[in-house]
């Protein structure tokens, strides 16, 4: 069978079928050019909400990932990830052709109004989207929390797979369709609004430049971020905000608030709480510094369970050979405790790419577990964060992606016949 027809009806020959496409001139692009080009029409978005299916979003965590994995292992996380795409739940017919105007007047009333099928039309008739598209797009919907902040992930994400693709125009028009449906969908403001009540007068933005708070002082706003009710973080954050608290300090404080939640996250809450990387990489570092958002991403790392400092997992350290394959093989080992231990000697051994090349490689062979795509989201939010962070915040960060990866391995059945095809 051809690749479109795997496409459309994926079996045993969509590995196969794969592999001859990306040996073709350009293939490897066009490849995933039409497999979002088929299936984003005929995914079944209504029935996953307020949850959204993650297909897409891993297919632009692989392409984050390119540079730090050989070809083989990038291929197989390619095809591993369109396979999953390919097995969404699908509708009886596809979405509706686009027959909008690519009016943006149009478009943000249709958002504005809740009405996803003439959003998705209207934005799926833009000539040629940009990632000027996809950024005003992030800004129409960035307060908005629903499904824990997937709206603005998704625009930010999407308009990187366009960037990716080289702007194919179908396929934009396919990803910006896709980014506007989920915008128009219900919305859920409720730590926006209340951020807002608290900070009612105070029109500044969270100070930019280097951070100044001491260790003392971070560790305050960790534990505050990690412990605190919802009330409680709100009102002591809109109080630190009109004191003014830095942008850089906030932003310290939450990837290692989020740090502490990952280490202290079992194994079924492994990926949901993961998801505070990706939505951090992308709202917190890529926008300015209203203190609304800051908050809203203060909420949403709190929302997760802490664990006690003294129960909480320590590394082994290693007694053999510190290496990115042995990081690799103690992840896929399920070893949480010494991942982690290998994870702060390589890190110290050679720095932070070398733990991201062997975390990726890790990530690249584990099948996305019900379409997910976690592990692979998460090193891909680990490659946008670790330029930004200082070395002690960076081991943070990395031991706890490492434990997390080692704790939630799955299948790699359809790595190894990916692999077999690709061979």
């Amino acid at each position: 069978m051809t690749w479109i027809a795997q496409l459309e009806r994926p079996d045993a020959g969509f590995f196969p079928a794969f592999a001859a496409r990306i040996r073709e001139e350009e293939g490897l692009r066009e490849a995933v050019r039409d497999a979002v080009k088929v299936l984003t029409p005929w995914v079944d978005w209504e029935s996953y909400q307020p949850h959204v299916p993650h297909a897409l979003l891993g297919l632009r965590a692989a392409y984050r990932l390119r540079p730090l994995l050989a070809e083989q292992s990038f291929h197989r996380l390619l095809a591993t990830q369109i396979h999953a795409f390919a097995h969404e739940g699908r509708k009886v017919k596809p979405a509706a052709p686009a027959q909008g105007a690519g009016s943006w007047r149009n478009l943000e009333s249709f958002i504005q109004a809740r009405k996803p099928g003439l959003a998705w039309m209207e934005a799926a008739s833009f000539e040629q989207p940009g990632p000027e598209d996809f950024s005003r797009l992030g800004r129409l919907v960035e307060a908005d929390m629903a499904n824990i902040g997937h709206k603005a992930v998704f625009a930010h994400h999407l308009g990187g797979l366009q960037e990716a693709l080289d702007r194919p125009k179908a396929t934009g028009r396919r990803l910006l369709g896709i980014t506007a449906w989920l915008a128009a969908t219900p919305e859920d403001r409720f730590w926006h609004l209340r951020a807002a009540k608290r900070l009612e007068g105070f029109e500044k933005q969270l100070e930019g430049g280097p951070a100044q708070l001491d260790e003392t002082g971070q560790w305050e706003l960790v534990r505050e971020i990690c412990d605190c009710g919802l009330v409680e973080l709100l009102n002591v954050l809109a109080a630190k905000a009109r004191q003014g608290l830095r942008r850089e300090d906030l932003n310290l404080a939450l990837v290692r608030a989020a740090s502490e939640k990952l280490m202290d996250a079992r194994r079924d809450l492994e990926g949901k709480t993961g998801w505070n990387f990706v939505f951090l990489a992308t709202q917190i570092f890529k926008q300015g510094g209203d203190p609304r958002l800051a908050c809203q991403a203060a909420a949403l790392v709190n929302l997760f369970p802490t664990e006690e400092a003294e129960d909480r997992l320590q590394p082994i350290p290693p007694k053999g050979e510190v290496s990115e394959r042995s990081l690799t093989d103690a992840i896929l080992d399920v070893e949480p405790p010494e991942a982690y231990g290998l994870a702060l000697a390589l890190l110290e051994a050679q720095g932070p790419e070398a733990v991201l090349r062997a975390l990726a490689e890790a990530a690249s062979a584990n099948d996305p577990a019900f379409n997910h795509a976690h592990q692979t989201m998460l090193v891909a939010a680990a490659v946008d964060l670790v330029p930004l962070l200082p070395g002690s915040i960076q081991a943070e960060m990395l031991g706890a992606m490492a434990k997390s990866l080692a704790n939630s391995q799955g299948s790699s059945d359809l790595s190894r016949l990916a692999d077999r095809a690709l061979a």
